[in-house]
């Protein structure tokens, strides 16, 4: 049986440049998404809502929600053409070879303080990734706080203080090394190991690290940055505990998580393995819904359980990754693939599968397209859930004083909505419902608690 690599073996030919392919599907994909970003600017610019909720959202409030999305599709841009230029800026002056070798030379500096069993390729591997990503972190500093501190706090949404801001930088850091240095060993030796024999050990590795990740990631990682408490007794407890009783949902924990300390956007999920689940709830959600639009969302989100939306996404994930290993095998070995970025001697393997990541950006925007065309089919589904178990109006209810309050985008251009969004916009949702205004629900946005734009001028 010939393989996807042996097919593909006429690619490592001395004769292909692949800085200038792989520069190339860079520009494209930075030119894509750009002209994206364009049709969904035009979309912004409407001065109407759609004729589907514009008996439900005031005029004033859906002039906010542009505008805020405007803001954001500018930052988008200009955060896209500063990574354009870095990315260039590393294939240009062959910065991939200039920080592998100062890994090496920080591995061999520190080699007293690790084990005998550190010092190879692997730890080499795992230095160049982290510094990688600490000096990634350092140059996008000034791009952080100005999402954070200038663009949400314009729009009355950023609620974090610069120490925290801080803070969460360096635990986000401290985590990913000490939580990521043994996912990316296993990974390459898990390679290394059993050579072009790998696709299916390294699968079956990164199927373990999900679930495991999914175990602890509630309860001991995000504590780590927001305050979590039990939801109190009364009336909202005892109908979500119903309605999880009714849907044999087995439900172990409710928990309230102090969203507002860092922005005041709503959110409701659930988290935990398949017998054990615990439901997180934002406390600007809880304040900003009554009992029975809250129950609502979490019908929703029981529905992605009960309609097995998890074990399915996590099958379409098998799916990718073993399209993109069994890919990969045809580049593992590509010795002109390396020579192109100035890797000579060595060969290492890591370098190998991120540049065969860019290489492969053609194929995942077709792959977005399509997770995200599931993903929304899913959304619809269990907001059909929801309507089943009697929660149409509050559903909607809930939806649209969401999109109110968060200033979602109202509007969408098709084709940027397809490769950008997980999620159906509002008027798609509550047009699936079939929901039928009774009364402008946005009014409560603006005149009970407005959302302030500090200027104009930096929009």
């Amino acid at each position: 049986m010939v393989s996807i690599s042996d097919t593909l073996s006429f690619l490592d030919n001395p004769k292909i440049n692949w800085k200038q392919v792989i520069i190339g599907f860079t520009v494209g994909q930075y030119v894509f998404e750009t002209y994206l970003e364009y049709r969904q600017y035009q979309v912004l610019k409407n001065k109407a809502p759609p004729a589907s909720i514009k008996a439900e959202v005031k005029q004033e409030t859906f002039d906010k929600s542009q505008k805020y999305s405007r803001s954001k599709a500018k930052f988008s841009m200009f955060s896209s053409t500063v990574g354009l230029l870095e990315n260039l800026a590393i294939y240009q002056f062959n910065l991939l070879p200039k920080l592998w070798g100062w890994s090496d030379s920080i591995m061999r500096a520190a080699g007293f303080l690790l084990p005998k069993l550190m010092g190879g390729v692997i730890t080499q591997s795992i230095i160049f990734v982290f510094t990688s990503q600490i000096l990634s972190t350092i140059v996008g500093l000034p791009l952080s706080y100005y999402s954070h501190f200038v663009l949400e706090e314009k729009y009355g949404f950023n609620k974090q203080t610069v120490a925290i801001w801080v803070s969460d930088k360096l635990k986000s850091i401290a985590l990913s090394i000490v939580l990521g240095s043994p996912v990316l060993a296993g990974f390459l030796k898990i390679i290394d190991y059993f050579g072009d024999s790998f696709i299916f050990y390294l699968m079956g590795f990164l199927l373990v690290i999900m679930l495991i990740a999914m175990t602890i990631v509630p309860t001991l990682i995000m504590p780590l940055f927001n305050k979590f408490t039990p939801l109190e007794d009364g009336e909202l407890k005892t109908a979500i505990e119903n309605l999880a009783s009714s849907q044999k949902f087995p439900l172990k924990k409710l928990q309230v998580i102090d969203g507002s300390k860092r922005s005041s956007h709503s959110n409701a999920y659930f988290t935990g393995l398949p017998w054990s689940k615990q439901i997180v709830l934002f406390d600007t959600l809880i304040e900003h819904n009554t009992t029975e639009e809250t129950v609502a969302v979490l019908a929703h989100e029981i529905g992605h359980w009960k309609l097995n939306h998890i074990p399915k996404m996590i099958v379409m994930q098998q799916l990718h990754l073993f399209l993109i290993f069994s890919l990969f095998g045809a580049f593992m070995h590509n010795r002109s693939l390396l020579h192109s970025f100035g890797f000579y001697k060595e060969q290492p393997i890591l370098i190998s599968f991120m540049l065969f990541s860019d290489i492969l950006q053609p194929l995942e925007c077709i792959l977005t397209f399509a997770q995200n065309l599931l993903s929304r089919k899913h959304e619809y589904d269990a907001d059909k859930f929801a309507f089943d178990c009697g929660y149409s109006e509050e559903l909607s209810r809930s939806l649209i004083k969401l999109s109110n309050k968060n200033l979602s985008s109202m509007n969408a251009d098709w084709l940027y909505s397809s490769f950008h969004y997980s999620h159906p916009i509002l008027p798609e949702r509550l047009s699936a419902l079939g929901y039928v205004s009774r009364e402008k629900i946005g009014r409560d946005d603006t005149e009970d608690e407005p959302v302030v734009v500090k200027s104009d001028k930096q929009e």
